[in-house]
């Protein structure tokens, strides 16, 4: 299953998205299949917002928590961001290729080409939440 991570930080008064990439840069791979994505807000382009796409289970879900809160610990983003962050977590249970022009038939859920089995994703959920309240207590979005 795929996690995913969306924080939105605000970059303080004159500093940089790339201020923020020097210090954000993960040093340490998280030894899974992962993808972030950065982006600016284009009503606000002082807000940064990543996109972490992660392959995650019950077997290596408190590793990768491990990895990132080392990373962050390391390279802390105090003196670029705003103290206030909003972060959403979910897990992906559909991708779309929306790429042609024309009629699209409908097709289930699925990602990888795997149907989503929806009990499976169920359980992920609360795993997730489990695994993600101590960090950060009543802030799950």
């Amino acid at each position: 299953m795929f996690v995913v991570a969306i924080v939105r930080r605000r970059l303080r008064e004159g500093k940089t998205y790339e201020d923020f990439r020097q210090v954000w840069f993960h040093e340490t791979g998280f030894g899974t299949d992962n993808r972030m994505f950065s982006c600016l807000n284009v009503a606000d382009p002082h807000e940064v917002i990543t996109i972490a796409l992660t392959e995650a289970s019950a077997g290596n879900a408190e590793r990768l928590i491990g990895v990132d809160a080392a990373e962050r610990a390391g390279s802390p983003l105090d003196d670029i961001v705003e103290h206030q962050i909003g972060r959403t977590f979910g897990i992906l249970v559909a991708e779309d290729d929306f790429s042609a022009a024309g009629q699209i038939p409908y097709q289930p859920a699925s990602v990888g080409g795997q149907i989503t089995d929806m009990r499976e994703v169920e359980g992920a959920l609360q795993l997730g939440a489990a695994l993600l309240q101590p960090y950060l207590g009543n802030a799950l979005d």
